[in-house]
């Protein structure tokens, strides 16, 4: 029995047609969005609201929160908005509900002048240094999360967490499928690729993202049950759960965004395949921060990448076998005969635009009015 969930960040353009991030944008800015979506009150058993209180919907302002001298949190420096679903059992009811959420997400920032566009990096801020300065609480707080060091790259990315649980596995199996997507994840993020864009201009690969973050950042985070059960290492392969429903939830976070949601099916489907599968034997604790960066740069076109991508593909299919969900692998198939990714289709429209913002514009094409 498998379970399903996804955590998709949201980026936007303000009134101005700017790309809005820390420096232009204030928390009240997409508060005031948050505010007039809906409240499930069902389902506080599935997401967790956290300490500051922030995560009380399925749609949370994603930032970098700042601190008094104490644990009194006095203002959260935004990047953008977070769509999170429920748990569903089938991979269509995950992608359904997410639709469903971006579409009243998108209604309700419109009435405020924000557009939805799809980047998973900030096209023109290259690192996030806090202002003002952090104040030695701060400090403290961030030195106690190793995770937590590397805010100043995940405040300038945007990126999925793709979530998936199977009733009953044990302890081990768990960590060891987490050990097992963090070693395939060079070879499968390219599949996502969707941030060609650097410092006001076209980087020089696919995905600056995975570049800069990969390595430092966890490619796969599995929630244990125990303290005991934590492997220690940095960045995190482990982490113990937060409320009873992450207990055995693995959580793939090396995709870049997408705004085709169906491409988020195929990646569920990928998953799940590797999950079953038994005959790749490869694993990794931390994820190979060198081949991802080869990978950033060159994608499908650089063989290796290619070769094995095609042997990982070919083993969630024939793990599926009679599996319905086998058949949303086809997207994938057809980006890797064509060794194509995404981002090849916003670098060919910035060639034809002369402007990111107006490329920006162009993403989330299925959902504009």
């Amino acid at each position: 029995m498998f379970f399903f969930g996804i955590e998709h960040e949201v980026a936007f353009l303000n009134q101005a047609g700017k790309f809005a991030d820390f420096e232009n944008t204030k928390f009240a800015d997409f508060s005031q969005i948050v505010e007039r979506l809906p409240t499930y009150p069902n389902d506080y058993g599935q997401l967790r609201v956290g300490d500051a209180g922030i995560k009380t919907k399925r749609w949370y302002i994603e930032g970098f929160e700042r601190f008094a001298d104490s644990d009194k949190v006095i203002d959260c420096l935004p990047k953008g908005i977070e769509i999170r679903t429920t748990i569903h059992s089938d991979i269509q009811g995950a992608i359904n509900e997410l639709s469903a959420s971006f579409l009243l997400l998108r209604d309700v920032a419109a009435d405020y002048g924000f557009l939805p566009v799809l980047t998973s990096f900030n096209p023109y801020k290259i690192v996030f240094e806090p202002q003002p300065p952090l104040n030695d609480y701060e400090k403290k707080y961030l030195q106690a999360y190793p995770d937590e060091h590397t805010a100043n790259i995940y405040m300038v990315t945007y990126g999925p967490d793709l979530n998936i649980s199977v009733a009953d596995l044990s302890g081990e199996k768990l960590i060891d499928i987490g050990k097992k997507l963090t070693y395939y994840s060079p070879y499968i993020v390219p599949f996502s690729y969707s941030a060609p864009f650097y410092d006001g201009g076209l980087w020089s690969g696919l995905s600056v993202r995975t570049f800069v973050r990969t390595g430092k950042r966890s490619a796969t985070l599995v929630f244990v049950e125990t303290a005991e059960q934590i492997i220690s290492s940095v960045p995190s392969l482990t982490k113990v759960a937060r409320i009873p429903a992450e207990v055995g939830r693995i959580e793939f976070k090396a995709f870049d965004s997408c705004d085709d949601f169906s491409l988020y099916a195929a990646l569920l489907a990928l998953l799940k395949g590797l999950v079953l599968d038994e005959s790749l034997l490869g694993r990794a604790t931390i994820p190979d921060a060198g081949l991802h960066q080869v990978s950033a740069k060159a994608g499908f076109d650089n063989e290796e990448i290619f070769l094995a991508a095609t042997q990982v593909l070919q083993a969630a299919e024939f793990a599926l076998k009679d599996d319905p969900d086998r058949d949303l692998l086809m997207p994938l198939k057809v980006k890797l005969n064509k060794r194509e990714t995404p981002s090849q289709q916003l670098i060919q429209d910035y060639q034809q635009l002369g402007s990111i913002e107006a490329v920006l514009k162009n993403t989330y094409s299925q959902f504009r009015v």
